[in-house]
């Protein structure tokens, strides 16, 4: 591949400042450093979450450490070279009730951006219309920061160890294990873990016997939430309180997912998470963990609660826990990230039970991560800041093969 005169938009070039050479011998990122590219956006309904949490990760980066070059996914599927300045990336101000039109999306006319196999390493070609595709240098590294299908549940990750490139996070088997909440239910189970009872529906079931559906879900006794099996930010989620509501329930979280977890609610139960990332040698730590309050006017940790400014949700960090209450929270945390085998980092949601029981609800191999999300808040609380939190996961990637391991 030969080069020209043109150089990339440098709004997003690397964060040098300076547009990158567009010929075959660009090579890593500049002086020798590493070159990540952040990977965000995506087809999911959490586009606009995972644009958000681009913006803080591409605002932790050390730009002295690493050559940083920003990847939006449209929602059509587009690969762009996006900007890289972190302001284009945060919540708007704004009415709580249009939430969606708050949020960042990527730009689809962006010029187009492709990962390619090379005999050196993993290039970058960048396309624009009317123009030949031109390398943009090799990348070392792939962050990707994308929330739920598409991104989250391996299939980006599948695509990475076949293009030969290392990236941030749990690869194909655990990704893909822990979107889906009803099969990592089976695998937390099967590994010893306390889950909450619960029951998958799908769209087909639906259609052909809503008679059987509502049936099933009255076996499980109300009230009981209804959630996309896949989905994330508590996105197409309801609490259905009476059988009424079972069917206006499902229909919204087939919009989401055509798999739907059915599950008892955990009442008068308190919702605590922890933090799991693994150490350079291999092993994990855990942080100490946090307690979520939600204000009554929400009945239960929803989008809105979770994202947008002025919603009155307190955060206990660490949570108020007896010491063997904590001391099983992580522990339970820790089984969780060995269980469905991740990589790198993961949050853990538990329900402490009024009787000082556990269970485990979910596991999110790549949790909100913006600087004020649980997870980097619990590390920080823990001593490890955002940056380095960020350092840290680059540097695990770094050090590990793609393929089997």
């Amino acid at each position: 591949m030969t080069g020209s005169d043109r150089t990339p938009d440098p709004s997003a070039a690397p964060s040098t400042g300076a547009a990158p050479s567009t010929g075959a011998a660009a090579g890593p990122g500049a002086g020798g450093r590493p070159r990540v590219a952040v990977v965000f956006g995506g087809r999911s309904s959490e586009h606009g979450i995972s644009c958000v949490t681009a913006g803080g990760v591409l605002a932790a980066i050390d730009p002295t450490a690493y050559d940083v070059v920003a990847i939006g996914i449209a929602r059509d599927g587009r690969w762009v070279l996006e900007q890289s300045g972190a302001e284009r990336w945060s919540i708007a101000a704004g009415d709580a009730s249009q939430a969606e039109a708050l949020l960042p999306s990527v730009d689809g006319a962006r010029p187009t951006v492709t990962l390619t196999r090379a005999s050196s390493g993993t290039d970058l070609l960048v396309s624009e219309a009317s123009r030949p595709p031109e390398a943009f240098g090799e990348v070392d590294v792939v962050f990707p920061v994308l929330h739920g299908p598409w991104g989250e549940d391996g299939t980006i990750q599948g695509m990475l160890e076949m293009a030969g490139v290392r990236y941030v996070g749990a690869g194909v088997l655990a990704s893909a294990v822990s979107m889906d909440k009803a099969y990592m239910k089976v695998v937390l189970a099967a590994a010893g873990l306390p889950v909450m009872p619960g029951i998958t529906v799908t769209a087909t079931q639906w259609a052909a016997d809503a008679a059987d559906v509502r049936a099933r879900v009255a076996d499980l006794r109300h009230p009981v939430f209804v959630k996309p099996a896949r989905g994330g930010s508590s996105m197409g989620v309801a609490k259905v309180r009476s059988a009424d509501e079972l069917d206006a329930a499902l229909e919204v979280a087939f919009e989401h997912d055509p798999r739907v977890l059915v599950e008892v609610s955990a009442q008068d139960a308190r919702e605590v998470e922890c933090g799991v990332l693994q150490r350079l040698d291999g092993g994990t730590e855990t942080t100490r963990p946090a307690e979520i309050h939600v204000d009554a006017a929400h009945d239960f940790y929803d989008f809105e609660a979770k994202y947008l400014p002025g919603q009155a949700t307190e955060i206990d960090l660490p949570a108020d826990l007896p010491a063997d209450v904590e001391a099983q929270v992580r522990s339970l945390s820790a089984q969780a990230f060995e269980a469905v085998g991740c990589e790198g980092l993961a949050r853990v949601d538990f329900f402490v039970q009024p009787d000082g029981s556990l269970i485990v609800n979910e596991i999110n191999t790549m949790p909100g991560f913006t600087p004020t999300s649980m997870f980097p808040q619990m590390w920080a609380k823990s001593g490890l800041d955002y940056p380095a939190l960020v350092d840290r996961l680059l540097q695990l990637a770094l050090r590990r093969g793609t393929g089997l391991r």
